[in-house]
């Protein structure tokens, strides 16, 4: 589904915007940004667009470059794009010694590979614009855990990623940004709660709406600041 972008809004395209991060913060921006929805649910996807005043479906699984490039190809960006937000990616919980090499490269194909691949097609509708890539990473890209080490290494990955693409981009005005919440109310929050055998404490973690503003801050940045890393916690209760 796709809605007329008024008074030529920036264009932002967000993975995994069909719940959690990525869906709040479809919502944070749909006051002054056309939305590019990007996810495998077509009807969820389709909406989720019928709720913004400026939005369209990108639906592809981005593990197939094939299928990335073919909706990559698909779009119409007139003017570039202003904001390209990962919020997309999976858990792999387990242990070294449980983890089998294919659960490492699903984990590393999700959350590291696919990121690379979909800003690389669209560096440069993002150099037109001057645009924004931000990483949604999280606080295991700084301290890695036991029984997480594949999820932890994906993400210092990442963030190793968004340095080196910063640096690479600055001569095209591309601003790169990774932005690292601690635990958030989402689905994932939710298999990992599980996965601890723990009891889940919404009023301990993070809105995903909380997060949200906090990506639409670094997206919104003057045209002279790039927010290169923020870390953002839970308050702490009682």
């Amino acid at each position: 589904m796709t809605t007329t972008q008024p008074d030529a809004r920036p264009a932002v395209l967000v993975t995994g915007a069909n719940r959690g991060i990525g869906r709040a913060l479809a919502h944070e921006l749909a006051a002054d940004h056309h939305l590019i929805l990007a996810g495998r649910d077509q009807e969820a996807l389709t909406a989720l667009a019928a709720e913004l005043p400026s939005a369209e479906t990108f639906v592809a699984e981005l593990t197939d470059a094939g299928a990335t490039a073919a909706a990559v190809a698909a779009l119409e960006l007139s003017g570039g794009l202003a904001g390209l937000v990962h919020c997309a990616g999976i858990l792999v919980s387990g242990s070294v010694a449980e983890l089998s090499a294919r659960d490492w490269e699903r984990n590393f194909a999700v959350n590291v590979t696919a990121v690379s691949e979909l800003t690389r097609l669209l560096l440069p509708a993002l150099r037109e614009a001057r645009g924004t890539v931000v990483a949604v990473n999280s606080g295991s890209g700084y301290n890695a855990k036991g029984d997480r080490g594949a999820y932890s290494a994906s993400k210092f990955a990442l963030r190793a990623w968004t340095d080196a693409l910063r640096q690479e981009e600055t001569g095209h005005g591309v601003r790169v940004s990774s932005v690292h919440p601690g635990r958030v109310d989402t689905d994932m929050q939710h298999e990992l709660r599980a996965a601890e055998q723990g009891e889940y404490e919404q009023e301990r973690y993070l809105r995903p709406a909380s997060v949200a503003a906090a990506i639409g801050y670094v997206l919104r940045a003057p045209e002279d600041a790039v927010v290169a890393s923020l870390d953002l916690r839970p308050r702490a209760i009682g």
